[in-house]
């Protein structure tokens, strides 16, 4: 019973959401609802409810990432005003000729940046906004190819700031096992090949562009084609630069204009995330991505790029008003996602208090064995990363239940299968979850209203979700992951095939039956 009443909060969140299509008042009433389960009294849950606000905005890694958002929206910003968005959307013109072919381009580049979810939204939603545009693909199509290859690829690495973390989590319970032969960052490579939802969910972004959409994605997409409208007559978009900023202060921007800002970026970025972790004292990589600062060293990389686009726009002698004016407007892009991650943030507040995580693994751990031990750990993963829209949280709270748990009922063996599982749950909720801070960032940077983005992505994202439970409980019968895999690619295949052909079967039929 306490596991369902500590979901009420986070699941009131989710529904009314989807139901009213207004987060924040959403978010807000779940919060207080929280509140008064907490506290017992309505009108003392009001009270609660700011100071669970006060708290995560006095947070220090809290307040760190709120500026590091507001800098990349100015990032954002300078690349715009600059002229260099418009010179990729030309280049990418030049190379890209159909609306499958810009977001192929988004999706390919989304593989390559790789070492951390928050930058992947920014350069990918910046590189390709423009292009889709131009070729008619819906906002919501965009903001689903952001979010399919973020946090993802953040996990699978080669290197990333998760992957340190993922690996220290790993050393933490192989301590609380004494087994000090164990190597963590090995366990976690073997564990890769059984993360089935990241891997099929990179899988599932070209077979759906190339197969052809279903569900409300294709109604979004088939709106943006016929209509021109990228976002429907209803909906209101997280971010719009074009809108704050007006026309670029130059038509003739060159394409270094956005990609020395980018690889300012990413060159500071993979420093800091060395230098915080303890680099400098002659850590090994991993041991330093695992130790170090992500909100610190983000920060210092947004500063850098907000910095390097401010001094170009000055070589191309914008004034400092209007320097400034670009910033400022950078921030106001931004303000509607600040309020959602507070909120978000909040939601997590309210599931830590009131011990969600805790009485779901609890409800479950007496009755675990080795055959449900996989597809368990999966389920409650999805259903705590869902709930309360965090992956590391999740992680943070299964895994060093999950380790112990398969190493006492298997072996290494079970043990890779189970934090494989475990990472997977936790990314379909960072993937899915309208409180999820990375599903936030992929609606920013590509111009998608917040909930159209969350329903029309979590059909397809099931379609993998699903795959990946039957994969998991198939690991009784089948010892090899990459024979699961190419099981659960064919499989997937199979079924993106059959819905999008059964759509346009349908459409064909009624449009045949009006004629």
């Amino acid at each position: 019973m306490e596991a369902l009443i500590s979901l009420i909060p986070p699941l009131a969140a989710v529904v009314l959401a989807l139901l009213t299509r207004r987060v924040n008042l959403s978010l807000f009433l779940s919060i207080w609802i929280g509140a008064w389960i907490f506290t017992g009294n309505p009108l003392s849950a009001v009270a609660q409810t700011f100071d669970w606000f006060a708290k995560v905005m006095t947070d220090e890694w809290n307040a760190r990432f709120l500026v590091l958002t507001s800098l990349l929206g100015a990032g954002a910003a300078f690349m715009y005003k600059t002229g260099g968005s418009h010179a990729v959307a030309r280049w990418l013109e030049a190379k890209v000729s159909t609306a499958k072919g810009a977001m192929l381009s988004a999706w390919l580049l989304g593989m390559v940046i790789f070492f951390n979810d928050y930058v992947n939204s920014v350069i990918v939603g910046n590189a390709t906004r423009d292009i889709a545009a131009r070729k008619r693909v819906s906002r919501e199509k965009l903001a689903w190819v952001l979010d399919s290859t973020s946090a993802p690829m953040a996990t699978l690495g080669p290197v990333s700031d998760w992957i340190g973390y993922q690996v220290s989590l790993i050393a933490a319970a192989f301590v609380s096992l004494s087994l000090t032969t164990a190597e963590p960052y090995l366990t976690f490579l073997r564990s890769i090949p059984w993360n089935f939802y990241a891997l099929l969910c990179l899988a599932a972004v070209p077979m759906i562009i190339l197969m052809g959409d279903f569900g409300p994605m294709r109604r979004a997409e088939k709106r943006a084609s016929d209509t021109g409208e990228l976002v429907a007559s209803d909906d209101t978009p997280l971010m719009s630069v074009e809108n704050e900023l007006g026309e670029p202060h130059t038509e003739n921007g060159r394409l270094w204009h956005f990609l020395l800002p980018l690889v300012v970026l990413i060159g500071v970025s993979i420093w800091a995330l060395w230098y915080t972790g303890g680099g400098m004292q002659g850590k090994p990589l991993m041991d330093a991505f695992a130790d170090t600062d992500v909100s610190i060293a983000l920060s210092w990389s947004a500063f850098a790029m907000t910095l390097t686009g401010l001094g170009i726009a000055l070589i191309q002698r914008m004034s400092l008003e209007d320097c400034e004016n670009t910033m400022l407007a950078g921030f106001r892009t931004m303000l509607p996602a600040l309020v959602i991650i507070v909120l978000a943030w909040s939601i997590g507040t309210v599931t830590e208090a009131l011990n969600t995580g805790e009485h779901i693994v609890d409800a479950t751990r007496d009755w675990l064995s080795p055959a449900l031990l996989p597809i368990l750990i999966f389920a409650i993963a999805m259903v705590i990363s869902f709930s309360t829209g965090t992956s590391w949280g999740t992680m943070a709270i299964l895994t060093p239940i999950a380790v112990p748990l398969a190493y006492n009922l298997g072996d290494m063996a079970l043990v890779q299968i189970a934090i494989g599982a475990v990472f997977s749950g936790a990314i379909f909720g960072d993937h899915c979850s309208p409180i999820s801070d990375t599903t936030v960032m992929s609606s920013i940077f590509a111009g998608s209203d917040h909930i159209a983005h969350v329903r029309t992505q979590i059909p397809y994202a099931m379609v993998p979700a699903s795959i990946s439970g039957i994969l998991y409980c198939l690991t009784n019968f089948v010892d090899s992951p990459y024979l699961l895999l190419a099981v659960g690619i064919v499989a997937q295949a199979a079924i993106i095939f059959a819905l999008s052909h059964f759509r346009r079967r349908a459409e064909t039929t009624e449009l045949s039956g009006r004629g």
